[in-house]
């Protein structure tokens, strides 16, 4: 196998495990609002305990990219898609972080009736999600198309996140017995928001990748 080919296969191996982290986050992620939506602690509980998977995960990119910049010293669009890679892996580990904080605040919740349908949190998530789902398939594809269109969503989930936050403030008025189970809704709003701009984050990287410069996908 030459030096080149050699390369290949390490770049490649380099993609798939990104791909797998973010198969896995998105998996996390769905995890967390089945489990907030029917207050189900255990499944909480092994969000939680299975995030080391993503962290694991994270440090071998990390691990292999470097080996890759040391060993190669790669140039032009190979040393761009090493460098997007650790930051795509470090956005994605991010939401990894959001699902086990979604599972905690389900924990800190328990039991207690939801004042309210989280329609509006749900609707926040499915897009999220969607977006991350969309980046990863646009950075395996290198389509600067889709990471517009992922970052185009952007604006969905924040007008979302307006709408569920003011619901929750006027609650927090007239339900005041629910202060501490609407406080976490208002983190899980919040953190369903992050996760969406880390997707639009993975769309500026595409666009680095492809173009050779930055773009700010978040005005």
């Amino acid at each position: 196998m030459s030096v080149r080919e050699k390369f290949d296969v390490d770049l490649k191996n380099l993609r798939d495990k990104l791909i797998e982290l973010g198969s896995l986050t998105e998996v996390a992620l769905n995890k967390s609002i089945d489990a907030l939506e029917k207050q189900n602690i255990e499944l909480a509980l092994q969000i939680i305990e299975d995030d080391y998977r993503a962290d694991d995960l994270d440090e071998e990119i990390n691990d292999i990219a470097i080996l890759l910049i040391a060993k190669q010293q790669p140039v032009a669009t190979d040393l761009r898609r090493i460098i997007v890679a650790i930051k795509i892996s470090s956005d994605i580990e991010r939401m990894a972080d959001f699902a086990v904080n979604i599972a905690k605040s389900t924990i800190r919740i328990g039991q207690e009736p939801l004042v309210k349908p989280i329609n509006t949190i749900k609707n926040m998530h499915k897009i999220a999600t969607e977006m991350l789902s969309l980046s990863i398939k646009a950075f395996n594809e290198e389509d600067i198309v889709l990471a517009k269109k992922v970052a185009d969503m952007d604006d969905q989930v924040d007008d979302l996140y307006g709408e569920g936050m003011r619901d929750i403030l006027t609650l927090m008025k007239t339900k005041s017995e629910y202060l501490e189970q609407l406080t976490q809704l208002a983190f899980v709003c919040r953190y369903i928001e992050r996760t969406a701009d880390h997707a639009t984050n993975i769309s500026e990287s595409i666009m680095y990748l492809v173009k050779g410069q930055r773009y700010d996908l978040n005005s």
